[in-house]
């Protein structure tokens, strides 16, 4: 809070830079339109009419009062006037890698619990009750959540613009807060009604608050910073991610509670995610605050009046004042404000927003469903392969006893039935089970230990196993168990990769990105890859680890482009609904793809390889044909996408904004390097 106080206090009189920028606005409108009359510049948005518009000479309005004469003394003060208008905007200040850091931890304590499901695949499935339909019952956790964002986003998104990115922050963050709770209370009493409703509080939270933690940076990083905070941000976040990918296995994997216990680090998580969006409540209201009431004085705007009232007097520009210090509607504007943004505005959303709304519908549906399964299809495919049962004459010698534990005094090995050697079992192969089990609690001294008293499988299958229990642990099979945990573990380490890149790459492609352009053309190279790397996971039997980096480099490069390109596409009051309609269209997927991959796995006799990674490269594939689509239509629309954005552009966005703000709130006014072209050129003043 001290460090943005300062940053204030040395800010230069707001008001003076609204006096330059506004001279700096009209001069250069003289310069490029055919009415030169001082109505023509549009304060609030509205249409202009001028009585006197039949007027043909060129007028100026300096609004200190001199003449043309006084060109050369009145450009220095331009350029301390359009430093000046620096400070009118959050951007200018130093407190905004501070707002940043603290966006960052908030979607750190999102991303770890979104992500706890899919770090316990295998736990969940020991712990909860046995079912044929586990794999549906775990992909609705991420079916249930995202189902309330096909809707929210394009709300939340509006209400961010109605209401401010920072409040909304802290209502969202309370959402997750609450949906963690639930979860956590479903996973101990092993109900997966409960569970799937706190996964849909979660994400009633969860997405919008993307929504406006993505509003808060683009509000707060303008121009060429915004694609590298962005960067910045998404890197942090991620490592939520990555920690739950380690932690969690480990933790699920101590014994007794241990799933639980991983559950409510999710839920503390959250916690602290609710308590640092109120700081940023603060921080961005203290800026709000101190910006407004520099650039609002009372005695600056009374100066400014009677600055443009002597300037009339003087035959030298036109009063756009009435008596009341009111902007006038027959000398100047008609003040036709508009009310506020309204969802109905997406009607206006160009093809291009579309087609990168489809690009990401797709693209993103190989990357999180990907990752949702990433631990099973690992475990399957590469580090807990099929038992060497289920592929020769394998079996225990006593197929009806435990095989490692206190319960089995003796050996229990598995042979080859042909011809009576101890199989050989692959590191990556899981350990033979027995056939049957038949035990209950007065087997042995230490059952206070099991959470069962009765434990009969006439016909045992891996999902009657629950390793977090004592009884397989320790008593029965441990070598099974252990050899799962480890598993587990490594393949929670292996699919970290790709949010490691992400993580460490992001920052600097987002700054690359903003040098380079070429956006959509990235895109394109991205689905490519993402294509090849599910291509390999599919049909080779290769390490997982190349794979992964591919899938990686992938993700980080998409994500570097694509969010970014979204308030490229729109205008700028705009920009959250936008960010909304892209995230809830990026929902529509993400609610359904769970569902489908379920049913391919159910469909292929319970696997994942090769059919479900089928699935993942046609949607690689789908991005890479709207790709292309993409980059013929950036092309129509001044390669917004794929060129760097000029000096000559940022220029107009600036003019196109001093005409549209309904408030006369100058403190948009753009960096002093959008003027200097204005200024160098001599046009600065005439």
């Amino acid at each position: 809070m001290i460090s943005l106080e300062r940053d204030l206090e040395r800010e230069p009189n707001p008001f003076r830079s609204f006096s330059y920028a506004l001279n700096d606005g009209i001069s250069a409108m003289d310069g490029n339109t055919n009415n030169n009359d001082v109505s023509s510049l549009n304060l609030d948005g509205g249409d202009c009419v001028d009585d006197d518009a039949s007027s043909s000479q060129p007028r100026t309005v300096p609004l200190n009062g001199n003449s043309g004469e006084d060109d050369a003394s009145q450009r220095q003060p331009h350029r301390s006037a359009a430093a000046a208008s620096r400070t009118q905007r959050k951007s200018s200040l130093r407190s905004r890698w501070i707002v940043l850091g603290l966006t960052c931890i908030v979607m750190t304590g999102s991303y770890y619990a979104y992500d706890i499901p899919s770090a316990l695949h295998q736990q969940l499935q020991d712990y909860m009750p046995p079912s044929s339909n586990y794999e549906t019952h775990f992909n609705l956790l991420y079916t249930v959540y995202s189902i309330p964002n096909v809707i929210l986003p394009l709300f939340g998104g509006n209400v961010v613009d109605r209401h401010g990115a920072p409040l909304c922050l802290t209502c969202f963050a309370s959402l997750l807060f609450m949906g963690s709770i639930l979860l956590s209370i479903g996973v101990h009493n092993k109900s997966w009604e409960v569970m799937y409703m706190g996964r849909f509080v979660f994400g009633l939270g969860a997405e919008s608050l993307c929504v406006a933690q993505s509003t808060i940076v683009s509000e707060w990083f303008e121009g060429r910073e915004v694609a590298f905070a962005m960067g910045v941000g998404l890197a942090v976040s991620r490592l939520g991610s990555i920690w739950n990918n380690v932690v969690s296995p480990k933790v699920a994997n101590s014994g007794g509670r241990g799933i639980e216990a991983a559950f409510w680090i999710g839920a503390v998580l959250t916690s602290c995610s609710l308590v640092t969006s109120g700081l940023i409540v603060l921080v961005d209201r203290r800026a709000t605050k101190q910006l407004e009431r520099r650039a609002g004085g009372d005695e600056a705007l009374q100066s400014l009046t009677v600055a443009l009232l002597e300037e009339n007097e003087d035959g030298r520009g036109e009063n756009v004042f009435d008596e009341n210090n009111e902007p006038s509607t027959t000398k100047a504007c008609t003040a036709t404000v508009e009310s506020g943004v309204h969802i109905t505005d997406i009607k206006t959303f160009t093809p291009l927003f579309w087609l990168l709304t489809l690009s990401c519908f797709v693209v993103y549906g190989c990357v999180l469903p990907f990752n949702n399964v990433a631990s099973g299809i690992l475990l399957e495919r590469n580090y807990f392969t099929s038992p060497p049962e289920d592929n020769n004459n394998c079996g225990l010698e006593y197929p009806n006893q435990c095989t490692v534990g206190y319960l089995q005094l003796g050996m229990n090995s598995a042979l080859d039935a042909s011809n009576g050697h101890v199989c050989l079992i692959a590191p990556s192969q899981a350990p033979v089970l027995p056939s049957s089990v038949n035990h209950t609690s007065r087997d042995s001294d230490q059952s206070s230990e099991w959470e069962e008293t009765i434990y009969s499988y006439p016909s045992l299958t891996s999902t009657n196993v629950d390793c977090g229990d004592s009884f397989w642990m320790d008593a029965c099979t441990s070598d099974y168990c252990q050899k799962q945990n480890a598993a587990t573990e490594h393949a929670g380490k292996v699919m970290s990769i790709p949010y490691l890149i992400s993580a460490m790459s992001s920052p600097p492609l987002g700054h690359l990105v903003d040098r380079i352009g070429r956006r959509a053309q990235i895109a394109i190279f991205s689905s490519s890859l993402l294509f090849v790397v599910h291509l390999t996971l599919a049909l080779a039997a290769s390490s997982p680890i190349g794979p992964m980096i591919g899938q990686g480099i992938a993700y980080s490069l998409y994500a570097a482009v694509l969010w970014p390109s979204v308030p490229l596409t729109v205008p700028k009051q705009y920009t959250g609904t936008a960010f909304g309609v892209i995230t809830s269209i990026q929902n529509i997927g993400l609610a359904l793809f769970p569902l489908v991959i379920a049913g391919i796995y159910n469909a292929s006799g319970g696997r994942y390889i090769p059919h479900v990674e089928f699935f993942f490269m046609a949607c690689a594939a789908a991005g890479v044909v709207v790709g292309f689509f993409m980059n013929r239509l950036d092309g129509r629309y001044g390669n917004k996408l794929n060129s760097v954005t000029s000096t000559e552009e940022e220029e107009e966005v600036v003019i196109d904004s001093i005409r549209e703000d309904a408030d006369g709130d100058f403190a948009d006014v753009e960096d002093d390097e959008y003027f200097s072209p204005l200024l160098h050129s001599g046009q600065g003043i005439s």
